[in-house]
């Protein structure tokens, strides 16, 4: 059966364990697209606008062929407006269109618009890794904690990844909020996922509620 936090842990992945890129349409793997991607989402993810928001932005600027720095790049700042005017994400949408073509032109001249590129740069350095990252417009702290927790499957020198609301998270499910102890609850695999369910669970306050019940049954096994 388990310790009582590795069930709430299993609770809570059952329930809530779906990373932000799954829910925007990105199947995340070590590869320029994709990881671009991630980078477009958690600049998007990191304004003060609801997640699903977001997301479905994320979805839009996808949609309308931005997928990679090139075409963000090519795209017209009216066109990115539009496309995240689609989504819904429209008290950010101008600044936000801008930074996205900066930050698509720093790509493609720093790094020949492959973030792996980035990566390499950063040596292995969690730190430096996130430095390089906010040096990339619009993506501040709060992003960089993003980019890095979807990240982590396929980044491994920035596992374990859960940051401070994930912690939050954690602590209103009753389970510890450093990130070593919570990286063992789960396999290696799913940090992501569980890193994803613990910040739902800090923005909704129901949510521990439901997954402590749900741990207590045992429907997290």
């Amino acid at each position: 059966m388990g310790t009582s936090n590795e069930r709430t842990a299993a609770a809570l992945l059952r329930l809530y364990g779906r990373t932000y890129a799954e829910e925007a349409g990105i199947r995340l793997r070590d590869t320029p697209q994709p990881l671009y991607r991630l980078l477009v989402l958690a600049c998007l993810l990191s304004a003060r606008i609801r997640a699903s928001v977001a997301v479905e932005a994320a979805r839009c600027l996808a949609e309308a062929g931005m997928k990679d720095p090139r075409r963000m790049a090519d795209a017209t700042w009216q066109q990115r407006v539009d496309a995240l005017g689609k989504g819904g994400y429209r008290r950010y949408d101008e600044r936000t269109a801008t930074q996205l073509g900066d930050g698509a032109h720093l790509l493609l001249d720093r790094y020949r618009g492959d973030v792996r590129r980035l990566r390499e740069e950063a040596d292995g350095d969690p730190g430096r890794l996130r430095k390089l990252l906010q040096e990339l417009p619009g993506l501040g702290p709060a992003g960089v904690a993003i980019f890095l927790r979807e990240v982590q499957g396929v980044w491994p020198e920035v596992h374990p990844c859960f940051d401070g609301k994930a912690g939050e998270g954690a602590a209103l499910l009753g389970l510890p909020r450093d990130p070593g102890a919570l990286a063992r609850l789960v396999k290696r695999a799913d940090a992501p996922a569980f890193a994803a369910a613990l910040v739902r669970a800090a923005l909704d306050k129901e949510i521990a509620g439901e997954v402590k019940e749900a741990a207590r049954a045992g429907k997290g096994d």
